[in-house]
């Protein structure tokens, strides 16, 4: 019997509704039925063993220190560098302040200035230009801005060179 009016197989006897190239269910159930007869059945067992764990743990005893120091050394050297960063812009303020007024005559000049809520100690010092023996006027400006970030004490040294010699004044300039 056929559902599409095909032609039957005297080999292999086709059931209402088959379907062409489709094995039959009772071919599968005997099919599956031998597999398991062949096959070991086994318990499938989950989860993990006690040296599993106990080595999870202890990788975890050592990675988590580590893990928790890096964090604690980007913590400082980010707020080392932004502290430094502001002892930069206290350092040229101070070299701008001294050049404009003409202040850094002296041989040694130091101080505190407040940026923000924290407090930067400067000194500026004025030495001699010594690289080049035929210029006498010129002179190095260097100024060091100490600071303290996460107990420890760090500085920021900045330098300028000036021209000691007077200045032109316009009835110095016409001659």
């Amino acid at each position: 019997m056929n559902c599409a009016g095909g032609k039957t197989n005297m080999f292999r006897p086709q059931h209402a509704c088959e379907q062409p190239g489709r094995v039959p269910d009772s071919v599968l159930l005997q099919s599956k039925a031998a597999l398991r007869s062949t096959r070991r059945v086994t318990p499938c067992l989950s989860g993990f063993t006690l040296a599993e764990v106990l080595a999870a743990l202890v990788f975890m005893a050592i990675l988590i220190p580590v893990a928790l120091e890096g964090l604690s050394i980007a913590s400082r050297a980010g707020l080392v560098a932004a502290r430094r960063s502001e002892a930069a812009l206290v350092a040229e303020r101070v070299l701008n302040e001294n050049i404009v007024t003409t202040n850094w005559n002296t041989s040694v000049q130091n101080g505190t200035v407040r940026q923000g809520f924290r407090d930067f100690r400067w000194t500026l010092r004025n030495d001699p230009w010594d690289l080049d023996p035929n210029q006498n006027s010129m002179r190095l400006l260097s100024v060091e801005v100490t600071f303290s970030a996460q107990g420890q004490d760090h500085s920021v040294r900045m330098n300028t060179l000036v021209d000691s010699s007077t200045p032109l004044t316009p009835t110095n300039s016409q001659q």
